[in-house]
């Protein structure tokens, strides 16, 4: 397969500005877990749920679902990197996958998380990742003690096709829903839809919380139940020739007046 596709890129269809090189990457198959680090404490392990056909997130969840030996394991290797590289201070964001030989890390980023993970932090744990980075930053004493052990969890909007949004609804009635922490839309009405297969596909996400994790996924799902869209595909360039109807023309030999 690598010998095929390697062929298939230097088939003349990609210009090459230098001498052609090939960078070949192992896959780790497995679930995939993401960590919220804060200087060398581990704050929460969230399992993530990448859907077909592209590695998009479709929903987090707090805390996940691992034995201890598991959670030592993922927490030594993350902390472990961060040391490699120098970046035991401030906020931290780790993602990992489980394979068939443990833990395999895909990605270290030194900073917090993108939305709504601080949100979920702190519905899970009461641990607000944002206001304790600013006290670090201005030299105060953070605070990084759990206040509770909740269930949070998120789940991403995405749409299966490319086209024009028509409407989308159903968040004033999700958000009445108990333990429904967020429900927010990113696109409104006659926004184009088209998909890069990556986080900017999400057209919205779903937050909720509750001691009980069963309450907590029932909760979203239920949620997510409530929110409808529609969706008109883009036409195809043979509607688009139909669309525009049979063209007449006059014969080359007619005279300028007989056209």
């Amino acid at each position: 397969e690598v010998a095929e596709h390697t062929t298939y890129l230097l088939g003349g269809k990609h210009i090459w500005r230098s001498s052609p090189r090939m960078l070949v990457e192992e896959f780790a198959g497995g679930p995939q877990y993401n960590l919220e680090v804060m200087g060398n404490e581990v704050i929460g392990v969230a399992a993530a749920d990448y859907g077909p056909p592209h590695f998009v997130c479709r929903e987090r969840i707090y805390p996940a679902l691992l034995t201890d030996d598991e959670h030592e394991r993922i927490a030594d290797v993350s902390l472990s990197c961060l040391r490699a590289l120098g970046l035991g201070w401030g906020p931290a964001n780790i993602e990992l996958r489980w394979t068939e030989r443990g833990p395999v890390v895909i990605e270290v980023n030194p900073r917090l998380a993108g939305s709504p993970v601080p949100q979920l932090v702190q519905a899970a744990y009461g641990v607000d990742l944002v206001s304790e980075h600013i006290k670090l930053v201005i030299g105060e004493q953070w605070n990084l003690r759990k206040r509770r052990s909740h269930t949070a969890a998120a789940r991403y909007l995405i749409p299966d096709c490319d086209g024009t949004l028509d409407w989308i609804d159903g968040d004033s009635r999700a958000a009445a829903i108990s333990g429904v922490a967020e429900v927010k839309f990113f696109v409104e009405a006659k926004t184009l839809i088209i998909r890069k297969g990556d986080y900017r596909d999400r057209i919205g996400q779903i937050l909720a919380a509750s001691p009980s994790r069963a309450l907590t996924e029932a909760t979203l799902q239920r949620a997510v139940d409530l929110i409808d869209w529609s969706i008109t595909p883009f036409p195809t360039v043979g509607e688009q020739e139909q669309s525009l109807g049979p063209t007449l023309s006059a014969p080359a030999s007619a005279a300028p007046d007989e056209r």
